[in-house]
């Protein structure tokens, strides 16, 4: 596993973004939350960090869980300037998220319902020819505040 001990830099032009790639594994989340809080606190966007290490806690655990991946990307992103996007890419286009209904009693698939009502919004992404995507990136977005 790729170590953080290497020093996180935002982008000194266009808009920063950070990416990682990490194996696809339940502890990869920890190490997901820990990427997302150094890379806020870079950008000085502290108030985003408990949403968005949720979020991404969600995106690794919905990879993990859904796709036969071996590794995912992180990506922490500033699309604009007043936009958060975290997302995670996987190797597994066809297997898309899909928000659905749940039973009372479901003990679990709820990741995407928390993402739906903690994000200003969400989706997905495929990367690759059309008709032949390599990989999809599903992300979600967190306004800054004021800027909704």
């Amino acid at each position: 596993m790729t170590s953080l001990s290497t020093t996180v830099q935002a982008a000194a032009v266009g808009h920063p973004a950070y990416s990682q790639t990490f194996p696809c594994k339940p502890s990869t989340a920890e190490v997901g939350r820990k990427l997302v809080q150094d890379v806020l606190g870079i950008w000085h966007l502290d108030d985003l960090a408990d949403p968005a290490t949720l979020i991404i806690s969600e995106l690794i655990a919905n990879a993990v869980r859904h796709t036969p991946c071996h590794s995912v990307r992180l990506i922490i992103g500033r699309p604009s300037a007043t936009r958060l996007r975290v997302g995670v890419v996987d190797r597994a286009p066809s297997r898309l998220p899909v928000l659905g209904p749940l039973d009372e009693d479901d003990e679990s698939g709820r990741g995407l319902l928390l993402i739906d009502g903690i994000a200003d919004r969400w989706g997905y992404d495929l990367h690759g020819p059309d008709g032949r995507p390599w990989c999809k990136e599903v992300w979600a977005e967190l306004f800054m505040k004021g800027d909704e």
